[in-house]
């Protein structure tokens, strides 16, 4: 038995919109849904692939509801959501790890540039949890992820999404980002958040100066950060020369945020949160496909 709702104010009107996308972008979206419709052995669907593509980007993309686009298309909102959720599982399993992403741009560059950024999400309804997701520095609730760019400003590697509350040189360290960069023998300029990340430094294998210690830290280190004035001892007028050639370095790396934060389902995440940093490598995958500098 078959039911049919109908519409509550008469006929639905169907509006046109434009996707700022470009067509490599529809086809690795629609190469996704025809992947995992041949995993799944599905050998139909109710609209075609590159239909179901267009309506999944316009998801992503400007954040339409599912029941909207399912009403305009004659499907039902649960099939959108599911294309949708199998989309952003087959893209996020394309997203390399870190140590791979490292080993790639040590062949095109030296340095590498590290940040965090907040994404919204609706405040949550358990305490706990809201505490866990507030961030006091933007005085809201969202997640906490970090993003390594390469000097022109394109999107390398995201991290996994953690509670809003987490600082950015703690997600850091639990991703061993040191390590992983003295790894690939590459550094990454960062802010002055950062400034205690590189609690391991390298060990120069130059000779040593005379009367210096055997230990002492390498002349190439892996984080690099400008410097902090201190109470009562004001930054140099050179100390805020290399600040500021820092922080002009660095400013490339708000161009990955942008790019990945155009994707408007990041403007306030809905639902359950752990299905985020799926969600976000899925975005950074489809990022790097339209977004090349």
């Amino acid at each position: 038995m078959t039911h049919k709702n109908p519409a509550a104010e008469g006929s639905p009107l169907v509006y046109q919109s434009r996707l700022p996308l470009s067509t490599k972008t529809l086809t690795t979206v629609t190469t996704a849904i025809r992947r995992y419709r041949t995993q799944v052995r599905s050998r139909w669907r109710k609209l075609p692939d590159a239909t179901a593509a267009a309506i999944v980007l316009a998801v992503l993309r400007h954040d339409q509801r599912p029941a909207d686009l399912a009403c305009a298309n004659g499907i039902s909102a649960n099939t959108v959501r599911r294309w949708v959720a199998q989309v952003i599982a087959t893209l996020a399993a394309q997203m390399p790890r870190l140590s791979r992403v490292l080993r790639r741009a040590r062949h095109h560059t030296e340095v590498v540039l590290l940040d965090g950024t907040l994404i919204p999400v609706q405040r949550p309804h358990h305490r706990r949890r809201r505490r866990a997701h507030y961030n006091g520095k933007h005085k809201t609730f969202g997640l906490t992820v970090l993003a390594i760019t390469d000097p022109h400003g394109n999107l390398l590697w995201i991290s996994a999404a953690l509670p809003g509350r987490t600082a950015e040189i703690t997600a850091a360290r639990r991703n061993r980002i040191p390590a992983h960069l003295r790894t690939a023998d590459l550094g990454a300029i960062c802010d002055l958040g950062f400034t205690r990340l590189d609690d391991q430094p390298g060990v120069s294998h130059a000779p040593r100066p005379r009367g210096a210690h055997p230990g002492h830290p390498d002349d190439h280190p892996t984080i690099i950060t400008g410097r902090r004035p201190a109470r009562g001892n004001p930054l140099t007028r050179h100390q805020q020369a290399v600040n500021d050639i820092i922080t002009s370095e660095r400013a490339t790396n708000e161009h990955g945020f942008s790019d990945l934060k155009n994707w408007r389902v990041l403007n306030r995440l809905r639902g359950n949160h752990r299905h985020a940093t799926t969600l976000l490598r899925a975005l950074t995958v489809l990022t790097q496909t339209h977004v090349t500098r």
